[in-house]
């Protein structure tokens, strides 16, 4: 069976928002008949909806699998049920750990519960920057190099984390 490259983005801002974006990170790399590869720094966000909410620890984790999208998908809704997710009672709100599938392959996706790529990859700094520390030169079907869109979108209100310190440790 072929391995496929996977592309996911982590996020939180509750119940100590650092360790769950690190504990995330060991359950990706436990996945059946996948294989963690390659993760970004921790990096510090302003929320995207209301603004009435803790900042975010955001990052990427770049993955092997020889799973089909959907399964892969599956595994990484299954993943947060087993690491505390509840979802938000509002769009964009607080949440203890958030992992979205942003890219598989080559592939362009519409179907019910999963897009590829992630319809709102191209707009989002907090996504943007860490990915392109891992993979600058991917090609996001459809849309252009993570290094061209990275260029697109504004800075403000993300900063890269340092080793300890900072954010809820």
């Amino acid at each position: 069976m072929a391995w496929t490259p996977a592309y996911v983005a982590l996020g939180s801002n509750l119940s100590g928002p650092r360790r769950q974006v690190e504990a995330a990170f060991e359950a990706l790399a436990g996945l059946p008949d996948s294989r963690l590869v390659l993760r970004s720094s921790l990096w510090r966000s302003a929320p995207m909806g209301p603004q009435d909410q803790p900042a975010f620890v955001n990052a990427v984790a770049g993955c092997v699998t020889t799973s089909s999208p959907r399964e892969f998908l599956d595994r990484l809704k299954e993943l947060e049920r087993s690491l505390g997710k509840v979802e938000p009672s509002l769009r964009w709100g607080p949440r203890a750990i958030d992992l979205d599938l942003l890219v598989f392959g080559d592939n362009k996706l519409e179907e019910p519960g999963l897009t590829l790529p992630h319809p709102g990859l191209h707009q989002r700094n907090f996504v943007l920057y860490p990915l392109s520390e891992i993979a600058a030169d991917l090609w996001v079907p459809g849309l252009a190099r993570v290094r061209r869109l990275r260029e697109r979108v504004s800075a403000a209100g993300i900063e890269r984390l340092g080793a300890r310190g900072s954010v809820d440790d």
